[in-house]
This record gives C-alpha cells, structure tokens and sequence, in this order.
C-alpha cells in the first residue's frame, strides 16, 4: 500500500496517510478552494453587474445634463442672435432714415440756390425777365413741395416700415420665449423620463405605432367599465384570423414626480390589478410602473411576481412592447393546444350529452315499462278475478245441476201410490176417480 508522508504547519510533525486518507484531504482542501474561489468569483460578478449599472446611470445622467447644456446654450445664442439682430436693424434703419433726409435736403438746399441765383439774375435784370424768373420760382417752389411731400411719404413708409419689422420681431420673440418656455417645462419634467407626455400616452403611442405591423387584429382601448367599483387603465386581446381569442391583458400604468411627497410601492397596487384582470375576465396582468426608480429588482428588466398572483408581470415603460410580443408568441405558441382542449372539451360534451339524453331514454322507456308492467299485473289480477267469480258461478251452477238431477230423480220417482200411501182419503179419491 503506498503511503503518503505529510508535515503539519503548526506542530511540524509529520504522519503518514494511505491512499484513501490523503485522497479525503486532497479533496476537502480542493472542495474549500474551489467553493471559496466561486464565492469570491460570484461577489466579483456581483460588484462589476452593481458598477456597470451604476456606470450606466451616471452616463444617461450625464447625457441628460449635456442635453440640457446645449438647449440652453442654444437658447443663450438665439437670443445673442436676436438682440444682434434687433441692434443691426435699427442701425440700419436710423442710417436709411439719415441718409433720406440727407439727400431730401441736398435737393432742397440745391433747389434754393439756384432760385437765389435766379433772384439775383432776376434784380439784375427785373424788367426783361421777370416773368420768366417767376415762372421759374414757381417751378421750383413746386418742384420743392413735391420734395418735400416726397420726404414726408418716405418718412410715413419708413415708420411703416418700422412698424411691421417691430411687429414681426416681437411676434418672433414671443414664439422664443414660448419655445423657452417649453424646454423649461420639458427640462421640470426630465424626471419623470416621459418628454412632453405622460405615462399612458406615451404606451398609446408606442403601441399604435406598432399597431398596424405588429398587432393588426389587436385590441386595445382604456378600461372604462367601472360597474365593479374599479377598473384597470387600459386592456389588450388579440385574436386570430377565426376571431378565437388569442391573449388578453390587463395593464395598469403608475407614475409619480420627484416633488411627490408620499412615495408608493408597486406591492401597494398589485391587488387591485388582480381583482380588475379577474372581473375584466383577461388572462394576464401587468403594471407599466415608474415607481421606485432606485429598485435594482425593478430596473432589471421585466418582473415575475406570479408567486404572489397568478399570470401577473411588473415591467419598466421601455419593456411595454416587449411583453405583449412575448405573452402573445407564447400564446400563439399554445393555440394550437388550445384547440385541441376545446375540441376534447366540445367531444366530452357531446358524449355526456349523448350519455345523458340515453340515461334520459332509459329512465323514460324504464317508467313507461313500470306503468305497463303495473297496468298488465292489474289486468291479469282482474283477469284473475274475473275466472274465479266464473270458477264460483260455475260450482254454483254445477250444485244447481246436481240438485236439479237429484230433484228429477225424485220427481220420477213419485207414484199415486207412494203420493197414497198412508192417506186413505187421497187413497179413496183416486181409486173413485
């Protein structure tokens, strides 16, 4: 036998072991390294799943801070483009206006020149040519007049102008400051992770833009049936081309801002949505929530908790879609299973049917029998009656039969002498006779 020589590490003392004791070792130290390096492998995996998750949220964050740092970056340099702008075009507009006015009076000053000049030419020579000079003035004055209505015009259309360009800017402005507005109130709602809608408005438009591709026969509307005190936010069937009920879901949709004071938990509404799956008659549940954000169960992904009621999911808004495409492939899968138990079910029903309306033959042909059988026992007994009060008239006639032979017999044997005998007065008559 081969013997295996070993040291302890505290007493220094060596031993020896046989094949079968230093096996039993060799395996208790291997079984404890192997199961300490998987605990310390399965709580590494752990740790990098928790980092990554953590690193992933950190990320969307940041992505939502940039976002929101260009908008307004953006709206900063809207409105540095808007007041540069405004600034540009009422520069331009004094400029215009100035040089308008510049000209307008150029021309007049050039106009009052020459009627100077004329004035001066016109004192020269008064006589040969003050007619002419007149003329001239009056021309010029006209011709000054229509400058200067000109230039009134032209003020008119520049305030006009003005006008409009002011109107037209402030109209501008007011779209900025409503689109401002809107990213302002878009940027207070970021927290909810809906942009510009709400929790079932966003499943409604992500399920009817799938609709037409996807869930062709589907239905799917808001549960607005509240006879039982309560009812579900909205319910999904869908059937196949034969009409035969494929799924039907019942979905229910939770949110809450961050300035929500009271915070709910999913648990809170898992009961109601299985009393409205079973009054609404759908096969299974499932709760669209945005409640607790900071739930790693939740944020997994799409949540069983059939173990508390049966057939129920709870899953986050990006898994809406998802769900119903598995519930219903999974469905679609046991149709064919379906039909086959409907089918089974409908063959059981024919044949109790078929066994019952027999049992119903049998018990109606058994009491009709009974009634037959009571009425033949009857007859037969009265049949029975009937020959013995025969059977009796019979003996009373044969009796009377004997009696009237016995009395015949008698009869023939009466004689006048045997009538006689003993009475000699009938004796004398006869014999006088």
């Amino acid at each position: 036998m081969t013997t295996h020589d070993i040291t302890c590490p505290h007493c220094h003392k060596a031993f020896s072991l046989d094949n079968a004791g230093y096996a039993d070792i060799v395996k208790q130290v291997r079984d404890r390294e192997f199961s300490r390096q998987l605990h310390e492998r399965l709580e590494a995996a752990a740790q990098e799943e928790r980092l990554a998750a953590e690193r992933t949220r950190f990320a969307h964050e940041q992505e939502m801070h940039q976002a929101l740092h260009e908008r307004d970056a953006e709206i900063q340099t809207l409105k540095n483009q808007l007041e540069r702008h405004e600034a540009d075009r009422q520069t331009a507009a004094r400029l215009a206006e100035a040089e308008r006015k510049a000209q307008l009076q150029e021309a007049i000053q050039a106009k009052e020149r020459d009627i100077q000049a004329l004035q001066a030419k016109l004192s020269a020579s008064a006589t040969e040519n003050e007619l002419a000079i007149t003329r001239a003035v009056d021309a010029m004055r006209q011709e000054r007049d229509a400058l200067q209505s000109t230039l009134k015009e032209a003020e008119l259309k520049n305030r006009l102008d003005a006008t409009q360009i002011k109107e037209r800017y402030e109209l501008q402005l007011k779209d900025r400051d409503d689109h401002i507005e809107r990213l302002k109130d878009m940027k207070a709602r970021l927290s909810t992770k809906m942009v510009g809608e709400t929790l079932e408005q966003h499943c409604e438009v992500e399920f009817n833009r799938s609709r037409a591709m996807a869930f062709p026969r589907a239905y799917f509307e808001k549960d607005n049936d509240a006879r039982s005190g309560s009812k579900g936010d909205y319910i999904f069937r869908d059937a196949d081309e034969s009409g035969t009920e494929i799924i039907s879901i019942m979905f229910e949709m939770k949110n809450e801002t961050d300035s929500t004071t009271t915070r709910k938990k999913n648990e809170d509404f898992l009961k109601e949505l299985d009393k409205d799956r079973t009054e609404k008659k759908c096969e299974y549940a499932v709760l669209v929530s945005l409640l607790e954000p900071e739930s790693e169960l939740y944020n997994t992904g799409i949540v069983d908790v059939s173990h508390r009621y049966p057939k129920m999911y709870v899953i986050r808004p990006q898994f809406f879609l998802q769900i119903i495409s598995l519930l219903r492939n999974a469905a679609t899968n046991a149709l064919a299973y379906k039909r086959e138990l409907e089918l089974t079910r409908q063959q059981n029903i024919d044949v109790t049917s078929f066994e019952e309306k027999l049992e119903a033959f049998k018990n109606g042909f058994a009491r009709n029998y009974d009634l037959a059988h009571r009425q033949f026992e009857k007859a037969i007994e009265e049949i029975d009656k009937s020959i013995s009060h025969l059977q009796k008239v019979k003996e009373s006639l044969a009796s009377s039969e004997k009696n009237l032979r016995i009395a015949n017999g008698k009869a023939q044997d009466v004689t006048i002498k045997r009538l006689t005998r003993g009475n000699a007065t009938m004796k004398a008559k006869f014999e006088s006779l």
